[in-house]
């Protein structure tokens, strides 16, 4: 796996509290249990450490963490 993948699950592990034998590519935010308020925090974060702009990003709870890291791969680099 790559490193950005490593440190989503570091995240969602240890900041969020998510269940590591449910951390897996093709799970769903939905799936991990994250509502709203841990997705928007979990994307802050990801722009924070990732030096990218998700703000204009999508992240519904079906988005799968393969699709979350395609997101933040894609998106452009942050502006501060």
């Amino acid at each position: 796996m790559t490193s950005r993948y490593e440190h989503l699950t570091r995240l969602l592990t240890e900041r969020l509290n998510v269940a590591p034998d449910t951390v897996h590519p093709d799970a769903t935010l939905a799936d991990l249990g994250l509502d709203s308020l841990a997705i928007a925090e979990l994307t802050m974060s990801l722009q924070d450490d990732w030096h990218v702009d998700l703000e204009a990003v999508s992240t519904p709870p079906e988005t799968t963490l393969t699709h979350l890291l395609t997101l933040a791969d894609t998106a452009p680099p942050a502006t501060t």
